[in-house]
C-alpha cells in the first residue's frame, strides 16, 4: 500500500512538472509581445514591398472607399463559406447606422455539391438568391423591376483582380470543386453572374469581398474611426485601410483614392519570437496544411482545444489520472471550444461543469477534484498565451499604421501627429464574443503593450454579421445607381 502510495506521488509529480514545462514555454511576457509586434510591422511591410515578399499575403482587395453613412437603398448580399450559404436583404436609410433589420436565408449546400462541379454549386446559389428575391420583403411574390446589387462574400483564398473578381486560389473547408482550380482557372464571380444569368435573376455583383473586409465595412459605417478588422473564430485572418503610397509593389496600379483595404492573411504568420513547444509541432506536423498557417494554429478556436488535447493524453500516458487511458482521448479536435470556454469558466467549488463535460463529451466519469482543477490550468495556460499572441497582432497592425504611439512602420516615414488619435478595431468571432477569458487576457495585453498613455485610444468594437451586412454595404458604395430595389 505505501509503495502505491509512493508511486501514485511520483506520477502526480510527473504530471505537475509536464503542467509547469508547459506554463514556462507557453510565457507571454511583455517584452517577447512587444517582438512579435515588430515582427508582425516588419513583415507587413515586406509583404506589401513585393508578392512572396513575406509569409503575409498581404493581399490587394481594390476596397478603396469604404461606406459613408449616407447610402441608401435596398441591396442584397450573399455569404458563401462553407457547407452553408446566407443571403441577405437590407434596407438602407441614408444616414449613418440607419440599417432596417436585414431579412436573411440560410441554406445548406449538400456534399456532393461541394465535391461536384462550379455550375451545379452555383446553379444551386443562384435558385436560392432568385427565389429569395422574388419573395421580395413581406414574402410575398413581387416582381423586382431594377437590377440588383450584389456584395458578395466568399471567404474562401482568393486572388482578387479588381472589387468585383478574383479567381479561386485554392479549395478549402470541404469544398473541391476541380474546374475552378484546375490550369485554367474559374473566375468566381463570372461563374455565379452566369448561373444568375441561367435563372433569369436581374442582379450584378458590385463586390467581391471575404469576411474581414465586410467586417471592416460594417464597422466603419458605424464608426468612421475603423480602421482594421479581425475575425476570431474557428479561424482567423485580418484587414486593415493601408495608404496607397505604401503599397509598393503596385505602384502606378491603384486609383487615386487614398488608400485601399489589405486582406492580411494574417493566419500564416510565423515568428521566431512564438512561445512555441513540442506539442504544437506535433500539432502542425500532423495537420493537413504542415508548415502553414502557423499563428492560426496558435491563437484561433480551432486549435486550442486540440493543443490542450495532446497535453492531456501525454499526461494520461506518463500517470494514471484517469485510470487507463480513455479512448477518445486519442481522437484529434475532440475538444471543441465550446467544451474548453466551459471548463476554463467553471467557478463552482467542486468544477460541476468539468466533471460533466469529461463524462458526456469524452466518457471519462468520476475524475478526481485534483485532476478537474489541473485541466482548468491547462485551459487556462493555452487560451491565455493564445489571447495575449492575438493582442499583439492587433498591436502590430497599428504600429504599421502608425496608431500605437511609437511611429510606426509608414512606407518609410515615421508619423508623430497620429500618436494619440482615436483607432477603432473591428472585431467578429465567436472565440472573442463567447470566450470570456480568452476577451479578457487579449484585453490586457493590449493594455500592457501600449501602456496606460496610448490604450485608451484604441477601442475593440464587437461587429455582428459582417460578412453579411458588410457586403451589402461596400455593393451599395460601389453601386452603379444611386438606389436599387
Amino acid at each position: 500500500m505505501v509503495g502505491r502510495r509512493v508511486r501514485s506521488r511520483r506520477k502526480w509529480r510527473r504530471v505537475l512538472g509536464v503542467l509547469a514545462e508547459l506554463e514556462e514555454r507557453c510565457a507571454t511576457p511583455v517584452g517577447k509581445l512587444k517582438q512579435v509586434v515588430d515582427a508582425m510591422a516588419v513583415e507587413m511591410h515586406a509583404g506589401l514591398a513585393s508578392e512572396g515578399g513575406s509569409k503575409l499575403k498581404m493581399l490587394l482587395t481594390f476596397v478603396d472607399r469604404l461606406p459613408s453613412g449616407s447610402e441608401k437603398g435596398t441591396y442584397y448580399a450573399l455569404d458563401v463559406g462553407g457547407t452553408n450559404f446566407r443571403i441577405l436583404r437590407v434596407q438602407l436609410g441614408g444616414q449613418r447606422s440607419s440599417i432596417l433589420e436585414p431579412h436573411v436565408e440560410q441554406q445548406a449546400v449538400p456534399a456532393h455539391v461541394m465535391t461536384s462541379t462550379s455550375e451545379n454549386l452555383f446553379d444551386l446559389i443562384a435558385s436560392a438568391l432568385k427565389e429569395f428575391v422574388d419573395r421580395g420583403e413581406d414574402g410575398s411574390k413581387t416582381l423586382v423591376s431594377r437590377r440588383g446589387e450584389l456584395g458578395f462574400t466568399f471567404s474562401f483564398p482568393v486572388k482578387q483582380r479588381s472589387v468585383s473578381s478574383g479567381i479561386l486560389i485554392k479549395c478549402t473547408k470541404g469544398l473541391h470543386i476541380e474546374d475552378m482550380v484546375s490550369q485554367v482557372r474559374r473566375e468566381v464571380t463570372e461563374c455565379l453572374e452566369q448561373a444568375m444569368s441561367r435563372k433569369r435573376l436581374n442582379m450584378r455583383v458590385a463586390v467581391l469581398v471575404n469576411d474581414t473586409v465586410g467586417t471592416l465595412a460594417l464597422g466603419h459605417y458605424h464608426d468612421e474611426d475603423t480602421v482594421a478588422a479581425v475575425i476570431f473564430g474557428t479561424g482567423t485572418n485580418a484587414c486593415y485601410w493601408e495608404r496607397t503610397d505604401a503599397i509598393i509593389k503596385c505602384q502606378g496600379l491603384l486609383t487615386t483614392f487614398g488608400g485601399m483595404v489589405i486582406n492580411m492573411e494574417w493566419g500564416n504568420f510565423w515568428s521566431s519570437h512564438f512561445p512555441s513547444t513540442s506539442y504544437d509541432t506535433d500539432l502542425d506536423s500532423h495537420s493537413s496544411s504542415p508548415n502553414d498557417q502557423g499563428f492560426e494554429k496558435m491563437i484561433s478556436g480551432m486549435y486550442l482545444g486540440e493543443a490542450v488535447r495532446r497535453v492531456l493524453l501525454r499526461m494520461s500516458r506518463e500517470s494514471d489520472i484517469f485510470g487507463t487511458v480513455p479512448s477518445r482521448l486519442s481522437v484529434p479536435f475532440i475538444f471543441r471550444i465550446p467544451m474548453i470556454s466551459a471548463m476554463h469558466e467553471d467557478d463552482s467549488p467542486e468544477l460541476i461543469e468539468v466533471a460533466r463535460i469529461l463524462e458526456d463529451d469524452l466518457e471519462i466519469p468520476d475524475v478526481p477534484l485534483k485532476v478537474r482543477k489541473l485541466i482548468v490550468k491547462l485551459c487556462n495556460v493555452v487560451t491565455r498565451r493564445a489571447a495575449r499572441l492575438a493582442a499583439a497582432g492587433i498591436v502590430g497592425i497599428l504600429k504599421k499604421i502608425g496608431r500605437d504611439g511609437s511611429g510606426g512602420i509608414t512606407g518609410g516615414r515615421t508619423r508623430s501627429d497620429v500618436k494619440m488619435r482615436r483607432t477603432v478595431v473591428a472585431i467578429e468571432g465567436s472565440l472573442y464574443t463567447s470566450y470570456t477569458m480568452f476577451r479578457e487576457y487579449l484585453h490586457e495585453a493590449l493594455w500592457e503593450i501600449l501602456g496606460e498613455d496610448i490604450a485608451p485610444h484604441v477601442i475593440l468594437k464587437v461587429i455582428e454579421d459582417g460578412p453579411g451586412i458588410g457586403a451589402a454595404l461596400l455593393a451599395a458604395t460601389y453601386s452603379k445607381d444611386s438606389v436599387c430595389g
